[in-house]
């Protein structure tokens, strides 16, 4: 039976002396050197007596290391949880006991805070700091570099990602074996990655983006990663000569534009460069092609389907639009209210169907069934079209979510934040174009009536409670906000409203 996540992304390569990871001191790891360390892991979680389907929810830093406790998950039949750095521990609390996890681990620095957390769910905490010091990493390294992998199918749970609704409340998206696989080998064709392929990977892996494509990718064809800590742009600049490729979100892309270092003589030995997480620009489109003669291929996945849509490798990149869906993935256009397909050249609710598509909410069937049809189609909540020409475009979102940088923002969690600050009245979360994210927040308040909301505070404050990626940039005082006859409040004005205040010249 074997263990097909295991087999075909990490056994493929056992024994072999060929570079992996390509680290920015110049040091190479090895697939066998890779392999042995994942091993050594498995045997020390083994030690820990978890079980097959048992959760292992992950806060650390990007390294080596922590690559290798996704490869000994696979190897170990547990689910894998990567969970993004810049929570905080109240934000954590809910995750981890909502997935059930049996075992935590975080970085040294995050272990006073976490330790009452995990206890309250009877989780073990280990820690693996960014250099590959910590307690896991010192039991792993006393055991054998050898471990025979758990036996699992493709219908078996392989990871967990966790997402949100307006409502802010996070949903743990079940992603299974075959989800990760059918989406990396079809990548690798679409994509023409092959063992020759040096990937530039200064994306997080705590994200779908930089974990189950940028990796996963690499895995399955046999290449190697330039493997940076995080998106450093001399770090870019000085090893894009070693690289045939790169895999980003728009602000990666406007950030080397913006520097005149970066040149079509730096990039032109480069074979593909690719976009996605938030919309890019036509104008970044424009731009990058001026200066290097690249046209980026932008492409559409999200936490519950990883890929869906890519432009052509071969063929017309399609500025403003994310290209086709992939092999194997359907994906239709439909009326919001009832569901029937729409005509082609109509805006709807997209939908998808294909071996991508995840397998539900944790714990959430309720969620589940109002998200993931009976037939297998999963109402994505973005609204689109597709062309003439079959090209998909994304015109909107049927909800409020917000993608800055490529990190997914649901107003509701900043609202009610902002709500609860003295002064307050209420609060509107909304997104608005910026160059170099793509999107950014600006918060809309209320004053009480007689009151004058102390603005640094309430900024002080929403650092302390949530991670950075969701504060505002600005936060605006109105005298109200707008409303249609039921009360609603009218965010669609709100974004009309500010749509230039962050790309004005």
């Amino acid at each position: 039976m074997g263990n097909p996540l295991y087999d075909r992304l990490f056994g493929i390569h056992a024994g072999k002396d060929t570079p992996f990871l390509l680290l920015p001191d110049g040091q190479t790891i090895t697939h066998a050197a890779f392999l042995d360390t994942a091993a050594r892991i498995a045997n020390a979680l083994n030690g820990y007596e978890l079980e097959p389907g048992d959760r292992v929810a992950v806060q650390v830093e990007k390294s080596p290391e922590a690559l290798a406790l996704y490869a000994a998950c696979a190897q170990t039949g547990l689910i894998f949880l990567p969970l993004n750095t810049a929570y905080t521990s109240g934000e954590l609390c809910y995750f981890i006991e909502n997935c059930g996890a049996a075992l935590v681990v975080c970085d040294a620095a995050k272990q006073a805070e976490l330790t009452p957390i995990a206890e309250a769910q009877n989780a073990r905490l280990e820690t693996l700091n960014a250099d590959g010091s910590g307690s896991l990493m010192r039991r792993a390294l006393g055991m054998l570099p050898a471990f025979e992998p758990v036996k699992r199918t493709e219908g078996d749970l392989a990871a967990f990602l966790y997402t949100s609704g307006t409502t802010g409340r996070s949903k743990g998206a079940m992603l299974t074996q075959a989800n990760l696989l059918s989406n990396a080998e079809t990548l690798v064709d679409e994509w023409r990655f092959t063992q020759d392929d040096v990937l530039l990977h200064a994306l997080p892996i705590f994200h779908t983006h930089g974990l189950f494509v940028a990796t996963n990718v690499i895995l399955a064809s046999g290449g190697s990663m330039i493997f940076l800590p995080k998106f450093d742009l001399d770090d870019v600049l000085r090893l894009m000569p070693n690289a045939t490729s790169m895999m980003g979100v728009p602000t990666f892309y406007t950030r080397l534009l913006a520097d005149d270092r970066f040149t079509g003589d730096l990039a032109q030995h480069m074979r593909l460069f690719i976009s996605g997480s938030a919309p890019l620009l036509a104008e970044t489109h424009e731009r990058f092609e001026d200066r290097t003669g690249h046209r980026i291929l932008e492409r559409y996945g999200m936490t519950e389907t990883n890929m869906n849509t890519s432009n052509p490798y071969d063929g017309e990149r399609r500025a403003g639009t994310v290209g086709f869906p992939l092999p194997g993935v359907e994906l239709k256009v439909t009326n919001p209210e009832t569901g029937e397909a729409l005509p082609q050249g109509e805006i709807g609710m997209i939908e998808v169907r294909g071996p991508n598509v995840f397998e539900g909410y944790w714990q959430m069937p309720e969620k589940t069934a109002a998200e993931l049809r009976e037939d297998g189609f999963f109402i994505t909540g973005d609204l689109g079209r597709v062309d003439v020409d079959g090209y998909v475009h994304i015109v909107g979102r049927g909800k409020d979510l917000i993608i800055s940088g490529g990190f997914n923002i649901y107003p509701k969690e900043v609202e009610l934040v902002l709500d609860d600050q003295p002064g307050v009245l209420e609060s509107a979360v909304i997104g608005v174009p910026h160059a170099d994210f793509g999107e950014t927040v600006l918060g809309i308040l209320v004053a009480e009536p007689g009151r004058a909301p102390d603005l640094d505070a309430i900024m002080a404050s929403v650092q302390n409670q949530l991670a950075r990626f969701k504060h505002p940039s600005q936060l605006i005082v109105l005298n109200e906000l707008p409303r249609n006859t039921m009360g609603k409040v009218q965010k669609n004005a709100l974004r009309e409203l500010y749509k230039d205040m962050f790309t004005a010249d």
